[in-house]
């Protein structure tokens, strides 16, 4: 062999030790910087694959955009009312970035604005992920005092959006927006693969006793046959309810035993870990969201979450007497 060909062949062996030494080096890299799949829930396998299409329309985008690869996502509704500065809303992300663990979750927070000023405000925030609503017959944009006939409708049409939203075959965690997450909540949602988690307003103890007293503003569900049918018996149920709340008609429908006959597996929330004005956690180490129930209206809701996020972010870790009291909410029932 001339000294030539030797001299080839040495540059051919470096320029092929050099190239596999680049694959491997960006194959490393691409393992460590490969997006960590938090399996928060475990996979749903019983709900029927949707139907195909040859497009995805806006919701789909909207939920495939925000779900977790398990097609679990965070869902909470939005009205004009809650997007003022230092407003619901404000307060509501504040909660997620100033939590134990629960920044990362407004990538998979839905956001549902049920007017266009508030999916514009959405945008402006440049919030991940903001859907518009539409098809209201009632103006849902101003503040929805508690029972009146804004909010029941609001509360009707929520119901039948997240009944789309299992048909689609996506799980939720579904949230108002006047819950502060304190804590990553998840780690306490883990069960036996039940289809249904429902916060209570009191909770007696007994997770799997449905004399519990159900809060339709914090609760996860698994999309499956069973679940869809639920959510289309209880929006069927409102024509036959005039007046009454969503949360009161699916407390009469589980009084009436429509998880048995859909055979269900329901759990209760205890309020020692998702708490609300109702009933207050026992022990802040322990607590991952607060609910303003038992409130009438969104001022004193604002004013009583903060009194709550604020006294946490003192307390973390810290011996503490106890939450602050609900001073303004329970004013806001003598209001006329």
């Amino acid at each position: 062999m001339s000294a030539i060909d030797l001299k080839f062949c040495t540059v051919n062996r470096i320029t092929l030790l050099a190239t596999i030494t680049l694959l491997v080096f960006a194959a490393t890299l691409a393992c460590l910087w490969a997006p960590i799949n938090i399996t928060l829930f475990p996979s749903f396998n019983s709900f029927p694959s949707p139907q195909e299409t040859s497009f995805q329309d806006d919701l789909e985008v909207a939920l495939k955009g925000a779900a977790m690869r398990n097609k679990t996502l965070i869902i909470s509704i939005l009205n004009k009312a809650y997007m003022e500065e230092n407003g619901m809303l404000d307060l509501f992300l504040r909660s997620f970035r100033e939590g134990d663990g629960t920044d990362f979750l407004t990538r998979h927070l839905l956001l549902v604005a049920v007017d266009e000023e508030a999916f514009q405000h959405c945008r402006r925030l440049k919030h991940p992920h903001c859907f518009r609503f539409v098809g209201n017959e009632t103006d849902l944009s101003g503040e929805v005092v508690y029972m009146s006939v804004g909010f029941i409708d609001m509360m009707w049409k929520r119901t039948q959006f997240l009944g789309e939203v299992l048909r689609r075959g996506y799980n939720f965690i579904f949230t108002d927006m006047d819950v502060v997450w304190l804590r990553n909540p998840f780690a306490k949602l883990q069960g036996n693969g039940e289809d249904m988690l429902l916060s209570c307003d009191q909770y007696n103890g007994r997770a799997d006793d449905e004399s519990n007293s159900l809060n339709t503003g914090f609760y996860f569900v698994a999309a499956n046959n069973k679940t869809v049918a639920l959510f289309d018996e209880w929006y069927a149920a409102r024509n036959k309810s005039r007046g009454m709340k969503e949360q009161d008609v699916l407390s009469s429908l589980k009084n009436g035993g429509i998880f048995k006959r859909l055979g269900m597996r329901v759990r209760f929330l205890d309020t020692l870990y998702f708490s609300g004005f109702c009933e207050d956690s026992r022990d802040l180490r322990q607590v991952s969201t607060v609910h303003a129930n038992c409130c009438r209206t969104a001022k004193a809701k604002l004013a009583d979450l903060r009194a709550v996020l604020e006294t946490w972010k003192a307390f973390h870790g810290y011996k503490m007497s106890g939450w602050p009291k609900h001073r303004v909410c329970s004013a806001s029932w003598k209001t006329s």
